[in-house]
């Protein structure tokens, strides 16, 4: 069937929309040819895909206002990226949007090691931060498992986490201040070098808000001292629930590792295979890193060590060097990446009490045999957040959309166990839908007065976060 070609009016209109941009910006700033556009049509999330009408890549703060005040002026849809490693489609465009790229902000605009602060442009990558400290013995906590390509921006986005939030938290813990442009092109200051700003506390507001209420350029970010050492240990069990209610009882007990990480069985294998990790055989692996002097990791290790063995662990290994603790950990951060090598896979980010590990561990088996899809468990078992995959054929009618409605199943257990529908990778496309499963009429509505302030004509990152009809009657109001 053919598709509906767009009326005159709108062909002027892009045509118009365009010729501003590509005057206002300096050249290559504009991409507007369909083939090169199409590397933007989607983000981590590749199921769905959509070509945008152009992408914009400024390189600085005062072009990103340049382009939202032409959009805002002309009443183009905008939608911010920072690396596209989005797992909930959040940086998915629209047809009839333009993409704002902040890949070319990677400028570090300050480092102040006495005031543990490093300020940087918003498309420096996380890891390239702690690069830029890491001779000084500093580094930055949060560490997303994208941290080698995901941008600071989307971190901020989301509010990403990471392996270590459970000591260290996630980026809001992490956030000090940020240069932000509204979508009409002006552009606020809001935070900055020091633990708490005057006024409102617009910066939480800010940070997990999903590129909703404007775009974030420059970040002034918390560097901590490297720890004085640090030591994982691999803890394999013959059952999944018997891996979580180990998990429980070592948060119980108020031991505070620097990780604790879950993988199950076919999660373990496909990391095995990839990075030679040297992970045990069994059902389900918990990795569990401290850190200190070495008498606090011995003590810390010991009693962590004494609550694994009540739990009958098939193996309970100690790394024995920085050459394996570093394997360890690649095979962890290689999990979504080495599981794409063999199937593909939808990831969720639902987060649970940890005292409800056990049980919805079990409820995940339970339903992955009646949708008839198996399922794949790799997470933040610290703090409960649970990344589970799962396995479909996208070559396969119908298992797309079997899939969808597992991982919606998945999520309302998450809260029905008392957690929420998103810990790290935001709510995006993926979860607009379930919003209604979480917060009631009144809570969304209030949720959606916040943007009302920022982005009142509904213009910047469309389709994203709230309901549909919800966000298609606020566009039109």
């Amino acid at each position: 069937m053919e598709m509906p070609q767009p009326s005159s009016a709108i062909l002027e209109k892009r045509a118009r929309i365009l010729a501003r941009l590509d005057a206002a910006l300096p050249p290559a700033a504009l991409i507007t040819d369909e083939a090169e556009c199409r590397a933007y049509e989607c983000d981590a999330l590749t199921v769905y895909r959509c070509i945008p009408m152009a992408v914009t890549l400024p390189s600085s703060t005062e072009e990103v206002a340049t382009i939202l005040r032409i959009c805002h002026e002309e009443g183009v849809k905008v939608v911010p990226r920072g690396a596209g490693t989005s797992l909930a489609g959040g940086s998915l465009p629209t047809e009839d949007s333009i993409i704002l790229g902040v890949a070319r902000l990677r400028d570090v605009l300050e480092v102040n090691t006495a005031d543990r602060i490093i300020r940087v442009q918003t498309g420096m990558t996380n890891l390239s931060v702690t690069g830029e400290v890491e001779s000084d013995g500093f580094f930055y906590a949060p560490d997303p498992s994208s941290q080698l390509a995901c941008a600071i921006a989307g971190n901020i986005a989301m509010n990403s986490g990471g392996a270590h939030c459970l000591k260290y938290g996630v980026t809001t813990n992490n956030l000090l201040g940020v240069i932000m442009v509204q979508m009409d092109g002006t552009i606020v200051e809001i935070g900055g070098a020091h633990a708490d700003a005057a006024g409102y506390d617009l910066l939480g507001v800010i940070c997990g808000s999903e590129g909703q209420l404007g775009v974030v350029t420059e970040a002034t970010l918390r560097i901590l001292p490297k720890p004085e050492g640090a030591r994982p240990v691999l803890i394999a069990f013959d059952s999944n629930e018997v891996a979580g209610a180990c998990v429980s009882d070592i948060i119980k007990a108020g031991v505070l590792p620097v990780a604790i990480e879950f993988m199950d069985r076919p999660c373990i294998r496909a990391c095995e295979d990839f990075a030679k990790a040297g992970y045990p055989e069994c059902e389900a692996l918990l990795i569990i890193e401290v850190e200190g002097s070495e008498a606090e990791i011995t003590e810390q290790l010991g009693l962590i060590s004494q609550i694994a063995r009540r739990h009958n662990p098939v193996e309970l290994r100690e790394s024995q060097s920085e050459e394996e603790s570093k394997k360890i950990w690649l095979g962890r951060k290689s999990a979504f990446g080495a599981m794409g090598q063999i199937n593909d896979y939808m990831c969720l980010d639902g987060t649970i009490p940890v005292s409800s590990l056990p049980f919805v561990l079990r409820r995940i088996g339970e339903m992955s045999k009646e949708y008839g899809l198996d399922v794949a468990n790799v997470f933040h078992a610290g703090d409960g957040n649970m990344h589970p995959l799962i396995l479909f054929d996208a070559n396969k009618p119908g298992d797309l959309e079997k899939c969808e409605a597992f991982g919606a199943a998945i999520l309302t257990l998450c809260v029905e166990a008392g957690g929420c529908l998103t810990g790290e990778h935001g709510v995006g496309i993926e979860k607009r839908d379930l919003m209604s499963v979480q917060f009631s009429t009144a809570d969304l509505e209030a949720q959606m007065r916040v943007k009302d302030v920022f982005d009142p004509r509904w213009l910047l990152n469309p389709a994203k976060v709230f309901p549909l009809d919800a966000s298609a009657a606020r566009r039109a109001a």
